[in-house]
């Protein structure tokens, strides 16, 4: 249990340190570029996709459908709403 908790420690630690390093290096630019500003906005929707994409082809219908309509719904709505949605959908279309 005593290495558990340190390894929790650990891993807190180093996220920690990697996100207070990325805001320590933007906050030495007074400005960004807009190119990197749009890139750094795009993070989050490449992350989800990557973690999101492999469920579409290996497992079944109820996955690729809720991912489906959560995709339609991130065309208009905002990711989190989108996310929501597709939890949603993922519950009702595994109980039908």
């Amino acid at each position: 249990m005593h290495d558990t908790v340190l390894l929790i420690l650990a891993c807190a630690a180093v996220t920690y340190l990697t996100r207070i390093g990325g805001h320590l290096i933007l906050s030495r630019f007074g400005s960004i570029h807009h190119s990197v500003q749009s890139a750094l906005a795009a993070v989050p929707t490449a992350v989800l996709t990557a973690l999101v994409a492999p469920s579409l082809f290996t497992h079944g219908g109820a996955e690729a459908g809720a991912i489906l309509i959560s995709g339609l719904v991130a065309l208009r709505a905002s990711l989190m709403v989108s996310v929501s949605v597709g939890l949603v959908a993922l519950v009702v279309l595994r109980g039908l």
